[in-house]
């Protein structure tokens, strides 16, 4: 997909080329060919940092989802200890 909107890149810019300027010399569509191709490596470089950015952040969600939940058990236990001792205190209130 990605090929192909090149080449249609490509194939406007040659045309618009030869459009504005009348005929495009041997030069000028090497010029513009290797701008095409520089565009083209920019905007792949481009897209591999946002496939690695977007990696690293789903990683990052999956620590924190991880993260919730062992925040979660955390505090049910504390609850289920607190409710233990809660229960402990007051049955030794009745002996007492």
């Amino acid at each position: 997909m990605k090929k192909a909107k090149l080449g249609l890149l490509v194939s406007v810019s040659l045309v618009a080329a030869l459009m504005l300027g009348g005929c495009a010399t041997t030069k000028e569509v090497e010029k513009l060919r290797a701008d095409v191709q520089q565009a083209s490596s920019a905007a792949n470089s481009a897209q591999q940092t946002a496939d690695a950015a977007m990696k690293e952040a789903a990683a990052a969600r999956a620590a924190a989802e991880r993260a919730e939940k062992a925040a979660m058990d955390a505090k049910a236990a504390s609850e289920a200890t607190e409710a233990k001792i809660d229960n402990m205190f007051k049955k030794s209130m009745q002996k007492g």
